[in-house]
């Protein structure tokens, strides 16, 4: 019995939406993180593994961040070349920022591990304050420009369904007037208001990803591509 062999095309599909979902695995850092970056923290005791798992479940939100950009690269740039070298350089800088988050908060957890005690403490506060600083940047700010730059190459090569394409294009710019409200002080980082203008674009990576494993790009929208180069 045959068994059909997947184009490079399907493969670059199924690649990206992999890494796309592979980009929600840090949600659990909320929870993991909420004891370090509390007031307190240096001077408990006890494991800190959790704190150690949630940054490195954001090491791989990371890596796949940069990967989902590099992967498609090389198909998005049949449609725009310097949108497509765009995304890449925002997800690196976006890794980046998720990088020095990663630092602050296992900065945080060798406080405790090294007994300083209380002297520790406004140290520790300060880097808690630091990653809310770095993550509102890195995850609030690049990924609204990441989604609109990718939402706009697959609207106009119809790669996938232009409705989906167009959840990124919109969610961008929320996400963006959330990140300025939080700036302000007009909402709170990690409030409910704060939530809903993340999730347009949310909505947009996630679907995208199981779009991309499931159904993969248009058969008609891959040749029209294929015509221009």
């Amino acid at each position: 019995m045959m068994t059909s062999v997947p184009s490079p095309q399907r493969k670059v599909s199924l690649t990206a939406g992999v890494l796309y979902l592979l980009t929600f695995v840090s949600i659990p850092t909320l929870a993991l993180y909420g004891p370090v970056r509390g007031a307190d923290y240096v001077l408990g005791s006890g494991p800190d593994t959790a704190a150690i798992i949630g940054g490195i479940l954001e090491i791989v939100v990371a890596l796949a961040g940069i990967a989902t950009a590099v992967v498609l690269f090389p198909l998005l740039k049949k449609q725009n070349e310097s949108f497509a070298l765009g995304l890449v350089a925002a997800r690196i800088l976006e890794s980046g920022t998720i990088f020095v988050g990663v630092a602050f908060i296992l900065s945080i957890v060798s406080l405790r591990e090294s007994g300083i005690g209380a002297g520790a403490l406004v140290a520790s506060r300060e880097l808690a304050v630091l990653y809310d600083r770095i993550f509102l940047l890195g995850q609030s700010f690049i990924p609204a420009v990441c989604d609109v730059l990718l939402g706009v190459m697959l609207y106009k090569s119809r790669l996938i369904p232009r409705p989906l394409s167009l959840i990124g294009i919109v969610g961008g710019p929320v996400l963006v007037v959330g990140y300025l409200a939080i700036l302000f002080g007009v909402i709170d980082q990690h409030g409910a208001a704060a939530g809903l203008a993340a999730l347009p674009v949310a909505f947009f990576e996630f679907s995208l990803g199981v779009w991309l494993i499931v159904k993969g790009f248009a058969p008609e929208a891959l040749l029209a591509l294929e015509s221009k180069n």
